[in-house]
């Protein structure tokens, strides 16, 4: 037995109006904006309308040009005065390095006078020990036969694009740290950069751009001096440094070279400031026959660079 409607209508056969949210999402907007916009559409904008936008797009560009205007107006008065300090920083630095170097010169005037009036109160055999100390030690100047190895910076490149400098590939301070740490490891006895002796508490670091051996800038091109027996040459070239430097060269642009020198002169490392080290008051030698401040020769990691994995990136 089957019911049917009261009205008679076959239940199958009705029309259900959609679901709200369903109807919610697939016409988010209200008829009425869609009305408003479509009317937009069909009416074009009047002729008023498009004369007053005119105006208003000449004042907005008119604005923006002055900016502009005053922003490079302003940089370029300020452009003397910056080159003007620019100018006297350089100056200055340049005063500060000669008289840095008259300073240098006369200290080793003094050293050497001080090392000939203490020879002459020593004696012969201990002032012939005491000056090979000093030599061992970088408190010496020394001569003799060894290699020079010249790094520099590799010439600025354009951008293909922009047409501006990219910006050469420079020697790191790391470079230096290995090619010493390599001359020491192939027997070298002393070892200068760009005339700055090493010894075993120099360092090799960098402030910025700059490269600093014991706290002094040196520029390029780098030239690492060092003296030592007549098989340091051929181990140096063996070394693991000078492959890596060699692979950088021909990479990067970088100039990578080495060379034989003879008869090279290497100053003398600057005196250091002992600053827990006391000379000793004892009339005699202690027992153990040890002293206060012991002097020792620098060997392969002697060059104080404090090498790192990170250093330099490369």
């Amino acid at each position: 037995m089957s019911s049917t409607p009261r009205d008679g209508r076959d239940p199958s056969a009705r029309v259900y109006a959609p679901d709200f949210l369903t109807e919610l999402f697939r016409n988010p907007l209200d008829p009425g904006y869609e009305d408003a916009a479509a009317r937009r559409r069909e009416v074009p904008p009047s002729r008023w309308r498009r004369l007053a936008a005119r105006p208003v797009s000449v004042v907005v560009i008119l604005a923006i040009g002055f900016l502009f205007a005053v922003a490079y107006r302003e940089t370029v008065a300020e452009e003397p005065s910056r080159a003007k300090a620019r100018a006297g920083l350089i100056a200055e630095i340049k005063q500060r390095e000669s008289e840095t170097d008259r300073l240098t010169a006369r200290a080793d005037q003094l050293r050497e006078e001080v090392s000939r009036q203490r020879d002459a109160a020593l004696g012969d055999s201990q002032a012939s020990r005491l000056r090979n100390l000093e030599a061992a030690t970088g408190l010496a100047r020394v001569r003799g036969d060894g290699v020079v190895v010249r790094l520099a910076d590799a010439a600025a490149d354009k951008n293909a694009v922009t047409g501006a400098d990219a910006g050469p590939s420079r020697v790191l301070y790391s470079d230096l740290q290995k090619v010493a740490n390599a001359l020491w490891a192939a027997g070298a006895e002393a070892i200068a950069i760009n005339g700055q002796r090493l010894t075993a508490t120099s360092t090799i670091r960098s402030a910025g751009e700059a490269i600093l051996v014991d706290y002094r800038p040196v520029t390029g091109p780098y030239e690492v001096a060092a003296i030592g027996p007549g098989s340091m040459r051929d181990r140096f070239d063996d070394s693991r440094a000078a492959n890596l430097m060699r692979e950088v060269a021909k990479t990067t642009g970088l100039s990578f070279g080495v060379k034989d020198a003879e008869d090279l002169t290497l100053p003398a490392a600057p005196q250091p400031r002992l600053r827990y080290a006391e000379p000793s008051v004892s009339p005699s030698p202690s027992p153990s026959g040890s002293t206060s401040a012991r002097s020792t020769s620098p060997g392969p990691s002697g060059s104080g660079t404090s090498p790192s994995p990170s250093g330099g990136g490369r």
